[in-house]
């Protein structure tokens, strides 16, 4: 027999060989009695069955390490204790020309949350993409050693990245909000779960097009909330307990922004003020009347509203959007039990000071932003607007002096802090009529750093889309 005959004889047998073993493996029945089983055959414990929706908020804990701490500096929620991003420390800055030393640095998922700071914790609530989970991660401040997580799966899609909020801090809780509108209440050292609250299912909220932006809110024992459902606009809760002490029916319409409620008091009233999309809200702070809507306008409206309204005076209010939306000045007059809103300035993003992201600053009976792309010619920089005239700044920084369009900023001992979106850090000294650049350091080569900023103990807590940095800014 040639070698061609064998090669033949050897490829003819081998798929003679395989063919019988597929039709053998076809034929063949394992097992010939199987049953079919009903629901429930398999014995399993009534309720543990979870469809793809069931989020079970918290349910998962990790203890790595723990500390004891002396320090005693807080920045208990957005934009600080007086929701207005001043702090007045009692630590001295330092503005020579050395460089800020980083202290430490963390990896996050991707997104654009903030840090809170309390008693020598650090604490943000993160989004864990390979876990498809919101995480509430405790650190220690100084050397930023997770000491602790807690954290529960929500499958979700990246839109610009994923989480968005600001935790609130206090003696016995903290508080966050996760992107789908997951509320989770914990106990800061030990990470104890006390309660959670789901507002889609609560109230049927509708979360917006890039998750939820709003931040928590606590006054007193009171977590204030803008689930701005069909049915209900703001609500209260007992801080301990998460029981619901009242709610604000949506007869305005609203849908729940990126915004976060601010408390004011205005024309001599204490409210809650939200902007909504579609519309700015004021709600009753008062214990007699608590939750009354006081007055509502669509006069001025935003389809996507990001930065919260700034008081500027006993009765007006600085609101603004972006999407070409721009910046107004609202007065609100209280005539006995009757409220008026008017627009007393308003104009678009080319015309006069506007923000699209950033909460501008009120210090000094001045505004204090960074400009957007949509304002033409003085996009990007820093300015210093007057409430008198919004539409002319007092002073702005030098023409490509910064590069941020949305990098967050706070004052710090009259100065102020900001951080572009690239990771350049600057450092402005406030007088009367206009600002000094008086330090400039890149910190990091940053990829979307628009995440709110927190300080205590002499300690800057900033960062990009995926890292958190600890910077020593002061003795």
């Amino acid at each position: 027999m040639n070698l061609k005959n064998i090669v033949t004889f050897i490829t003819v047998a081998v798929t003679l060989l395989f063919a019988v073993v597929l039709i053998v493996w076809h034929l063949y029945t394992p097992r010939g009695y199987l049953d079919i089983q009903a629901p429930g055959a398999d014995n399993r414990p009534e309720g543990s069955g979870r469809s793809i929706d069931d989020v079970l908020i918290g349910e998962y804990f990790q203890k790595y390490d723990e500390i004891t701490s002396d320090l005693t500096g807080k920045w208990i929620r957005f934009r600080g204790e007086n929701s207005d991003n001043i702090l007045v420390a009692p630590e001295t800055l330092n503005l020579s020309g050395d460089d800020y030393p980083v202290l430490w640095t963390v990896e996050t998922g991707e997104g654009y949350a903030g840090p809170v700071i309390y008693n020598g914790r650090a604490y943000v609530l993160d989004y864990i993409e390979a876990m498809s989970s919101d995480a509430l991660r405790c650190f220690d401040l100084v050397t930023g050693k997770e000491l602790w997580r807690r954290w529960y799966r929500v499958p979700m899609r990246r839109n610009h990245g994923f989480s968005r909020t600001v935790p609130a801090i206090g003696e016995g809780y903290i508080i966050t909000i996760g992107p789908m509108g997951h509320v989770m209440s914990c106990d800061p050292i030990t990470g104890e779960l006390k309660w959670a609250l789901d507002m889609q299912k609560e109230f049927k909220s509708v979360i917006p097009m890039w998750y939820t932006g709003q931040c928590p809110l606590v006054e007193g024992n009171t977590l204030v909330l803008a689930p701005a459902s069909e049915e209900v606009l703001l609500a209260g809760f007992d801080v301990h307990t998460g029981e619901m002490l009242w709610s604000t029916p949506n007869t305005p319409d609203f849908a729940m922004s990126h915004s976060s409620v601010i408390p004011m008091t205005v024309s001599g009233k204490r409210m809650y003020v939200y902007i909504a999309n579609n519309g700015v809200a004021g709600v009753s702070a008062d214990e007699a009347n608590r939750g009354t809507l006081l007055w509502e306008t669509s006069a001025w409206r935003a389809s996507t509203a990001v930065p919260s309204p700034v008081q500027v005076s006993n009765n007006r209010i600085f609101v603004s959007a972006g999407y070409g939306v721009g910046g107004a000045l609202l007065q609100i007059d209280r005539h006995g039990q009757r409220w008026t809103v008017d627009i007393v300035q308003q104009y678009r993003p080319v015309d006069g000071i506007s923000s699209e992201q950033q909460t501008p600053i009120f210090h000094n009976n001045a505004l204090i932003v960074t400009l957007p792309r949509s304002a033409g010619a003085m996009r990007e920089r820093v300015a210093i607007y007057s409430p008198a005239n919004l539409r002319t700044p007092v002073w702005t920084s030098e023409a490509g002096e910064i590069r941020s369009f949305y990098g967050p900023y706070m004052v710090i001992n009259n100065h102020l802090f900001l951080f572009a979106e690239d990771g350049e850090l600057f450092v402005y000294e406030i007088l009367p009529q206009s600002m000094r650049l008086v330090k400039q350091q890149r910190i990091m080569d940053g990829v979307d750093a628009f995440g709110p900023m927190a300080y205590a103990d002499g300690i800057l807590l900033l960062g990009d889309a995926y890292t958190i940095i600890g910077l020593k800014i002061a003795e």
